[in-house]
């Protein structure tokens, strides 16, 4: 069933072009399992084909993500912690979870927002506890557009450059996917130690501090 969702997002951007990509990185920075590594490569595709600019496809995912992430900043700001942990479950946020994100929130703040963008799997949620927390939005808006131009720029570079190398990938969607998956893991990888040393830097130097 997933692999049809990805076809389909992928249409969406054939289709829609700027519009699909900003719809799909609004999903993907809300509750919604979209993964941007299969919306922004494939836009970036399209821009290697002159069909879009890259610039505007970079923008448009900046601009989706910013947008799925205020609305769930909204959201939780609104209905609250009590909410969140009666019906959170229904969409995989545990009591735990819940806990452990709002101390990460009120220990790295700004920071946190801006690595949190970078990384897998907490750019989705990291939303929801900033909301409660009532981090100021001003500043919330700030770090998740710089974090997430990042991202969308990276990912549209490394797009484009399998696009160059692969011209015919877009006349298979299920091979482009497959290709996109398989060297987007490196990204990743590198991505997620950048985060993790930052973390031991920070957690280091509150030790030092306290």
């Amino acid at each position: 069933m997933l692999h049809q969702f990805i076809l389909t997002w992928f249409q969406w951007v054939q289709d829609w072009g700027y519009l699909g990509v900003i719809i799909l990185m609004a999903m993907e920075s809300s509750i919604f399992p979209v993964p941007s590594e299969v919306v922004m490569p494939p836009a970036a595709f399209l821009a290697a084909q002159g069909k879009l600019s890259l610039w505007g496809v970079i923008l448009a995912g900046t601009f989706g993500s910013w947008l799925g992430s205020a609305i769930t900043y909204a959201i939780s700001r609104w209905l609250g912690r009590p909410f969140v942990l009666k019906f959170g479950k229904y969409f995989f946020i545990s009591p735990e979870k819940l806990e452990r994100a709002e101390v990460f929130m009120q220990r790295y703040e700004a920071g946190g927002i801006f690595f949190a963008r970078l990384l897998p799997v907490v750019r989705h949620l990291i939303s929801i506890p900033a909301g409660i927390v009532r981090m100021p939005f001003g500043k919330f808006s700030a770090m998740t557009i710089i974090g997430s131009f990042i991202w969308c720029a990276i990912l549209s570079w490394y797009g484009k450059g399998i696009a160059e190398r692969n011209p015919d990938l877009m006349k298979d969607p299920e091979a482009m996917i497959h290709a996109i998956k398989h060297e987007s893991l490196g990204i990743i990888a590198g991505i997620a130690v950048i985060g993790v040393l930052y973390f031991l830097m920070l957690k280091m130097t509150g030790k030092k501090n306290a």
